[in-house]
């Protein structure tokens, strides 16, 4: 496997992600999509799900990034394959390989939702850019935050969160970020809901933030 530095990150990221994927990714070989097009069409994949499969080939392909803090890190690296639906509830596709032993599999959804799916389908970003910039996030809060609290199960449902606002960059689904006034709460719903497994939820409240904890790598 040939690894590679990341010359440029995707278009589409705020700078502070676009500068964790320059400053921490590294690029794998990935095997192109046209090389399985057709042997797909012919079991009945739409071509345009194929289409969709290797334009996130082409722009995530082989992408390595840092493990996240849930979902046992996440993707070991970026990859499309195994596409799996049906014309009444749309297809999905793998986004790339687990780095452990996870009972679910990492998932592009039919409008490119990034999620993970076993018996449930559990949509966690509405775009993929959505889980890089919460990862991006998750190593920036970590890095500024004078204190770290993991909550979890239904201590969840108890945080109080009236104060904060959503971060918009994650397109967060069933993972969310909230920024308060000095503080960013990430709270993952992704197991819970695949799994159906409310001892699942997590929450991370990263406090003693600044202005640049809050906010940096954001344009404004």
């Amino acid at each position: 496997m040939n690894l590679n530095l990341v010359n440029d990150a995707p278009d589409g990221l705020t700078r502070r992600a676009r500068d964790f994927v320059r400053a921490h990714g590294i690029k794998v070989d990935v095997r192109p999509i046209a090389e399985k097009r057709q042997r797909w069409v012919d079991r009945g994949v739409p071509a345009a799900v194929v289409d969709r499969m290797a334009g996130f080939q082409q722009r995530w392909g082989g992408l390595l990034l840092p493990p996240a803090p849930q979902y046992d890190g996440g993707p070991k690296y970026f990859g499309a394959g195994s596409p799996e639906g049906a014309a009444s509830e749309g297809w999905w596709f793998g986004a790339g390989k687990q780095r452990t032993a996870v009972p679910y599999s990492f998932r592009v959804g039919p409008h490119g939702e990034f999620g993970i799916h076993a018996e449930r389908w559990a949509p966690l970003h509405a775009t993929v850019e959505g889980w890089v910039e919460s990862l991006a996030l998750a190593h920036h809060a970590s890095s500024w935050a004078k204190q770290i609290t993991k909550v979890v199960g239904a201590d969840v449902d108890h945080l109080s969160l009236d104060a904060y606002e959503p971060v918009p960059e994650v397109r967060g689904l069933a993972d969310t970020w909230w920024r308060g006034a000095d503080s960013l709460v990430a709270v993952y719903r992704g197991e819970a809901e695949c799994l159906a497994w409310p001892k699942g939820r997590t929450a991370f409240v990263y406090s003693g933030l600044d202005e640049w904890g809050l906010r940096g790598g954001v344009e404004s």
